[in-house]
């Protein structure tokens, strides 16, 4: 049986969304930080990485995304009220990371993360937006392949180890509140593993 061959890719790119018909820079991966992936493990979007794994270096590229090829639609049901108690420490309420705003690392009981966006909070409740902040928009990428090769057995079987440790290949494995709803994206982060 064939083993699956993975690319190890190293690219720049700027990301685009449309607010009120115009473009306006969402996110950049730059030359002195770059996204760098390995294909096949689900570290960028599906789309994204079926328009970037056969274009060699030195390639530029510019290609927009439905949001159903991104990050879905914007989901109402996503909306959530959650426990303040899951909030607590002590206690006492996180005041220092939960306020209306605040990007809250989350976990659901299935161990996956993700992350939500205080909307209001009263006396008992904390609305919760559970949506990524991308959904319901297209997304426009416009960049340069700076590295593209076959990935090393080292680095599959690296990605491989870090992801079993870490459950997420994206720096949000530092979530310490735990949320018992089950997110539908999984373990979408909105960082770089979904970063894209």
């Amino acid at each position: 049986m064939d083993q699956i061959q993975h690319k190890y890719i190293v690219l720049t790119y700027k990301l685009f969304t449309k607010q009120d018909g115009k473009e306006e820079m969402a996110e950049e991966a730059t030359e002195q930080r770059p996204f760098s992936f390995l294909t096949g493990f689900g570290m960028a979007l599906d789309a994204f990485e079926e328009k970037v794994k056969d274009l060699n270096e030195g390639e530029e590229f510019s290609f927009s995304l439905t949001p159903e090829q991104a990050y879905g639609n914007y989901e109402e049901a996503h909306v959530i009220n959650i426990d303040k108690s899951v909030f607590t420490i002590n206690n006492h309420f996180d005041h220092e990371h939960i306020f209306k705003g605040a990007i809250v690392p989350l976990q659901n009981e299935d161990g996956n993360h993700f992350l939500g966006k205080v909307l209001d909070i009263n006396d008992e409740k904390i609305k919760m937006d559970l949506n990524h902040p991308l959904a319901g928009q297209e997304l426009t990428f416009k960049g340069k392949i700076m590295e593209a090769r076959e990935a090393t057995k080292e680095e599959v079987e690296g990605f491989i180890k870090h992801i079993e440790q870490h459950h997420c290949g994206c720096g949000c494995e530092d979530c310490d509140h735990d949320c018992d709803h089950d997110h539908e994206h999984g373990d979408s982060c909105g960082c770089g593993c979904g970063h894209l």
